[in-house]
């Protein structure tokens, strides 16, 4: 498991993460465009994780539960997904596919 997923590798995610967990809260009364650009922000973050471990870092699972960890992190705080993704044009999981470019 040490070499699929290393500490350095496991630590940058959990960056990425905790700086999206301290903004979701601030997101419950925000409006779209606030939320679109956390969602970017939280993507572009993994995205430069995985390009510096040579675009191998998260494979089709660890994606999935990344995208169902935002899904789920907005959720809890009162975001209604499906309606944000609607309102924009989008399926609900195009929420995370935008920017991810793994």
């Amino acid at each position: 498991m040490v070499e699929l997923f290393p500490e350095e590798l496991l630590v940058e995610t959990d960056v990425v993460l905790d700086v999206f967990d301290a903004e979701v809260p601030t997101l419950a009364e925000g409006d779209d465009t606030r939320i679109f650009a956390a969602v970017e922000r939280v993507i572009l973050a993994l995205n430069a994780v995985n390009e510096a471990h040579d675009e191998c870092a998260f494979e089709t699972d660890e994606r999935e539960q990344l995208c169902a960890y935002i899904d789920e992190a907005l959720s809890e705080q009162g975001v209604d997904v499906a309606a944000l993704t609607a309102r924009h044009g989008l399926g609900r999981h195009e929420l995370t596919d935008r920017w991810r470019d793994w």
